[in-house]
């Protein structure tokens, strides 16, 4: 379903991933995250059903968002959530990874939600997100929900909506929001951050 057999090599790397797996790492990972030890042994059993070689590409996530986002174009959306993983050499994400991102979006503090939300929208990793970094995630998120939006958004709408937010936010007008700019704006607002945890359902 996600793509081609793999090669023998591939089944070998799966193996060992999964014959190292042993208790001790699995503490270790109720210690790293908020998931009791039966939660993490089921989930893990559901990502190496749907990713056998123990890591997941780009494409393969894309695949699985669409899955989700039928009614809209989901691609670029996913790409920016894969990218906001702290991937491994290979460009994949691996189940500790995306476990630690789960809990963050499912239990984590309100802090720790939004310092995500900022990292996905600081799409090129330089400490600021910049109006068109938030107009790329907006309309990547427009795109996906496709024809649940209502009204329709068009290309203008989408930019006056940034363009609004991005100047309520941009508390100093120096054309690029902080971290303490985002955060300040977000919990000024509880139906802000209600808002922007819609999100947490999206991963």
């Amino acid at each position: 379903m996600f793509g081609s057999k793999k090669k023998d090599n591939d089944l070998e790397d799966t193996e060992l991933f999964v014959t190292r797996y042993k208790p001790e790492r699995l503490e270790a990972l109720c210690k790293t995250t908020k998931f009791t030890r039966k939660e993490i042994r089921l989930m893990y059993q559901g990502f190496k059903q749907e990713c056998p070689t123990g890591v997941v590409t780009e494409d393969t996530f894309k695949d699985i968002f669409a899955q989700f986002f039928p009614q809209g174009d989901s691609t670029q959306y996913a790409h920016y959530v894969f990218k906001s993983f702290k991937q491994t050499h290979g460009g994949t994400i691996n189940f500790e990874q995306f476990l630690n991102i789960l809990s963050i979006l499912s239990r984590g503090s309100v802090v720790d939600k939004l310092q995500w939300i900022f990292g996905l929208y600081d799409i090129n990793g330089d400490g600021y997100i910049t109006k068109q970094e938030m107009l790329n995630i907006v309309s990547a998120i427009y795109d996906m929900l496709g024809h649940y939006t209502d009204p329709a958004v068009t290309e203008h709408s989408a930019r006056e909506h940034v363009e609004r937010i991005f100047h309520q936010i941009d508390s100093n007008k120096d054309g690029v929001v902080t971290m303490d700019e985002f955060m300040e704006w977000c919990q000024k607002d509880e139906l802000r951050t209600k808002s922007l945890f819609m999100l947490d359902t999206i991963l």
